[in-house]
């Protein structure tokens, strides 16, 4: 959806704020104002940005810091109109999270997490592949460096059957992004702004990715994903 600029005026400046505002007079998240930027009703569930991507904004904004939460602002535009019904949208969002914040993520964490990174690696191995975005090498570089996890995660796979319904997924999903997110806020390491920061931006690039190679209708070249035990699982952060 294209940006209405009858909108938007060189002297806004968004303010950005933790959670949930009526207006933009109090402040506003990240979503809030892409809503406003979109020329659509106020909300931070917009239309106009895939739910998966919309809600790795919120909590990227939440958990930020005041004093670096601005710097956010300048990617508010590159999230407006990024939408689309493909489901590899919300596996690629949920693996890059989950392969970001294994590493650095609390003991109790890590096992949900790793098995979130199974589970989506392996769904998306059953869908059409993407251009290589490297996801092989990145999931086994956060495995590898959680040995144990990954080690229970396999375990717990291949007991467990799978839900493949698309309900199941967007729940599974959620919530690997949710627990990805707070383990990275949480994890007490240097730098935790800039790295949620560029988590979301590299997020953003993945859903355009997918996007763009829908408009296209491009045949892509394969990303080389392995194919672990295809499972769906509901995570608690």
């Amino acid at each position: 959806m294209p940006v209405h600029q009858k909108n938007y005026s060189p002297e806004f400046i968004p303010v950005l704020a933790a959670g949930r505002h009526r207006s933009a007079r109090k402040g506003g998240c990240f979503m809030e104002f892409a809503s406003y930027l979109a020329g659509e009703k106020w909300s931070d569930h917009p239309p106009c940005t895939h739910p998966a991507l919309a809600l790795l904004a919120r909590l990227v904004n939440d958990c930020t810091s005041d004093g670096e939460r601005s710097e956010l602002a300048e990617l508010i535009p590159s999230v407006i109109g990024l939408t689309s019904s493909d489901p590899r949208v919300e596996l690629l969002i949920a693996l890059r999270v989950a392969s970001a914040a294994l590493p650095i993520a609390s003991e109790e964490r890590q096992r949900a997490l790793a098995v979130g990174i199974i589970a989506t690696h392996s769904q998306l191995a059953n869908l059409r592949p993407l251009a290589d975005t490297n996801l092989t090498l990145r999931v086994a570089s956060a495995l590898a460096q959680a040995p144990l996890a990954e080690r229970w995660a396999r375990k717990f796979v291949a007991g467990n059957p799978a839900d493949h319904r698309d309900r199941a997924v967007t729940r599974m999903t959620n919530s690997i992004i949710r627990t990805a997110v707070l383990g990275i806020a949480q994890a007490c390491s240097p730098g935790t702004d800039a790295s949620m920061r560029a988590l979301l931006r590299s997020a953003i690039e993945d859903c355009r990715l997918v996007v763009d190679s829908n408009l296209t209708d491009v045949e892509p070249q394969t990303s080389g994903i392995a194919t672990p035990t295809s499972a769906t699982y509901r995570l608690t952060a």
